[in-house]
């Protein structure tokens, strides 16, 4: 007879069939959403570039006023002395570059180029934020609304969209800001150009948002978490600001920074144009209208600001993009 088998013993000194080695005891935990999306960015360099980047511009824009005062620039001081009586162009190559003006003086008047970059800086950054805030507000308001109830409502607010993404807004943008140049609503000067242009152009500009969310929103109407709310009895409102919108603002942020750089352009368009920011406050393409009587005797003087209008634009749209692709699990 053969000795019995201790299938206890056995069973209790079993190994596993696979083994985690060097694991020891660390604990294996999950990741959230958006510890996956950050991971996924960190990979993406040209958008980590992109959002360094910004990150610079948005400081340089909110610390414009303490930079100028702690080095002594001003963006409306006149250096006469930096320039050719005869031939109006700064002494000097590129503009009169130099260590005391390390982006050179602007021809005709010697106003130093890097004072009033970085004071154009903050009207452009200030009019696009402004503007992309309203519309995202208003678009996405809107745009929920619309996706969730459906029916009439989507109608009258889909067909609203539409007549906004009709309005000739470039036109109506001309003309209202020349309209109000001298005050209204109590504004003047600074104030009431920047507080024009971020009405005009988010004011008019939030069907774009609208409609992404009002997609966003219909397919997500339809999900179980919000027949789930409904069942528990959940009205409108909560399931809107409580359930959809927390859903939505992966999107949001996504289009968002896809859209500022949009703003930047057409308040740099305006500017140009003779209908936006009014000198002597220096704006990014008030300097580029400048220089088109200038561009002969130095030219110079257009590329300073057209770079700097290139490189945020560019760097808001490598972030945009950057986000997008994190956000996406559906990307590669």
């Amino acid at each position: 007879m053969t000795a019995p088998i201790d299938v206890t013993g056995s069973a209790a000194e079993a190994q596993p069939e696979a083994v985690l080695v060097g694991m020891g005891a660390a604990r294996i935990e999950g990741r959230s959403l958006g510890q996956i999306a950050w991971m996924r960015f960190k990979r993406d360099k040209v958008a980590v570039a992109g959002g360094v980047v910004v990150v610079c511009l948005i400081l340089l824009a909110v610390l414009a006023k303490p930079i100028e005062a702690v080095f002594g620039l001003d963006p409306n001081a006149f250096h006469q002395n930096l320039i050719d009586p005869v031939l109006l162009k700064p002494n000097g190559a590129f503009g009169g570059v130099s260590w005391a003006h390390p982006l050179g003086v602007e021809p005709q008047y010697g106003r130093d180029l890097l004072a009033r970059i970085i004071e154009g800086a903050w009207v452009s950054l200030a009019v696009a934020f402004g503007a992309t805030i309203l519309s995202n507000v208003i678009g996405t308001v809107l745009g929920i609304v619309a996706g969730y109830y459906g029916g009439w409502v989507d109608t009258a607010i889909s067909r609203l969209m539409d007549i906004f993404l009709a309005f000739p807004l470039l036109l109506f943008a001309i003309a209202l800001s020349a309209s109000l140049q001298g005050g209204a609503f109590g504004l003047h000067g600074l104030t009431l150009h920047i507080s024009v242009l971020i009405f005009v152009i988010g004011f008019f500009n939030w069907p774009y948002m609208g409609r992404i969310i009002r997609g966003q929103a219909l397919s997500l109407r339809e999900r179980e978490f919000i027949d789930a709310a409904r069942s528990l009895g959940a009205r409108g409102p909560y399931i809107l600001f409580k359930e959809l919108l927390p859903n939505l603002v992966a999107p949001i942020i996504v289009y968002s920074t896809l859209l500022i750089p949009t703003n930047i352009l057409f308040e740099a368009g305006l500017s140009f144009l003779g209908v936006g920011i009014q000198p002597p406050q220096a704006s990014w393409g008030g300097m580029l209208n400048q220089s088109i009587s200038l561009y002969q005797a130095d030219p110079w003087f257009m590329v300073v600001p057209g770079m700097a209008i290139f490189i945020t634009v560019l760097a808001f749209n490598l972030l945009g993009d950057g986000l997008r692709d994190a956000l996406d699990p559906r990307s590669n």
